[in-house]
C-alpha cells in the first residue's frame, strides 16, 4: 500500500497530456477508501482545471464512488449524480465509468437509477445513456428492454430544448450519437424498430444522432443488410 498516494498519482496520471491513466484510475477505486475519495473530489475546476495533474484526483476520487455505491453505500449517488454535470469532460467520464461498477454488480440498481437521471438536466440525460450504454452489461433481454426505454425518454426530449448551442447541449448530442448503437447491437429484434421511428424524425438533431449512429460498425456487425439500407436512404 502507498503511504504517499498523492505524489505518485500526480506523477503517474498522464496528465497534462491527451490521455489521463485509466488503468490507475480504476486501480485507485479498488483499493481507495471513502476519506481519499472525499478529499479528491474537494479539487473542483477552480482548484483542478481541465488537463492539469490535479484533475486527475478528483477522477479517481469519482471512479472510486461507483465501487462504493456498488458495494451498498447508495448515498453516493447524490455527489455522483452532482459531478455528472462537472464542467470538466474528464470528471464526467468518470462519472458514466463509476456507474458501470455499480452496473457490474446490481444492473437492476442503476437501471432504477438512471431512469430517474434521464428525467434531468442535459449531463444527467448523457450520464445515464453513457452509463447504461455498455456492451459488458447488456446481457439480458428485459434489462435491454429498459434502457431503450431509457434512451427513448431522452431522445423525445431533445425535440423540447430551445439551445442547441450550449456545452450541455453538444455533450447530448455526442454521447446519444453512438449510445443508441451500443443497445441496438444487444439487442437488434428490439432495437431496430425503435431507432427507426427516430430516423424518420423531423428534428434535424435526432436524425444526425441516428445517423451518427449508423455510421458504427458494431450496427453492420448485427445487421449488415439493414444498415446498408437506412445508409443508402441517409448517403451516410
Amino acid at each position: 500500500m502507498l503511504k504517499n498516494w498523492d505524489a505518485f498519482l500526480l506523477k503517474e496520471s498522464g496528465l497534462s497530456g491527451p490521455r489521463g491513466n485509466i488503468e490507475l484510475a480504476q486501480a485507485v477505486a479498488d483499493e481507495g477508501d471513502a476519506a481519499l475519495y472525499t478529499r479528491y473530489l474537494a479539487y473542483d475546476a477552480a482548484r483542478a482545471p481541465t488537463n492539469s495533474p490535479y484533475e486527475f484526483l478528483a477522477f479517481c476520487g469519482v471512479v472510486g464512488l461507483g465501487r462504493l455505491v456498488a458495494e451498498g453505500h447508495t448515498r453516493y449517488l447524490a455527489t455522483l449524480r452532482a459531478c455528472a454535470s462537472d464542467s470538466r469532460w474528464r470528471i464526467r467520464e468518470g462519472v458514466a465509468m463509476a456507474l458501470q461498477r455499480v452496473g457490474d454488480r446490481d444492473l437492476d440498481l442503476l437501471l432504477r437509477e438512471m431512469k430517474r437521471w434521464s428525467a434531468g438536466n442535459m449531463l444527467e440525460q448523457r450520464a445515464a445513456a453513457a452509463a447504461l450504454c455498455e456492451p459488458r452489461l447488456l446481457r439480458e433481454r428485459k434489462q435491454v428492454e429498459q434502457v431503450f426505454g431509457i434512451l427513448d425518454r431522452i431522445t423525445a426530449s431533445i425535440a423540447r430544448i430551445k439551445n442547441r448551442k450550449s456545452a450541455e447541449f453538444i455533450a447530448l448530442r455526442k454521447g446519444l450519437g453512438y449510445c443508441w448503437s451500443v443497445a441496438v447491437a444487444a439487442l437488434p429484434a428490439v432495437g431496430k424498430p425503435k431507432m427507426e421511428k427516430w430516423l424518420t424524425s423531423k428534428d434535424r438533431d435526432i436524425v444526425w444522432i441516428m445517423r451518427e449512429n449508423l455510421k458504427k460498425n458494431r450496427l453492420a456487425r448485427a445487421d449488415a443488410s439493414w444498415v446498408t439500407e437506412w445508409r443508402r436512404r441517409f448517403q451516410v
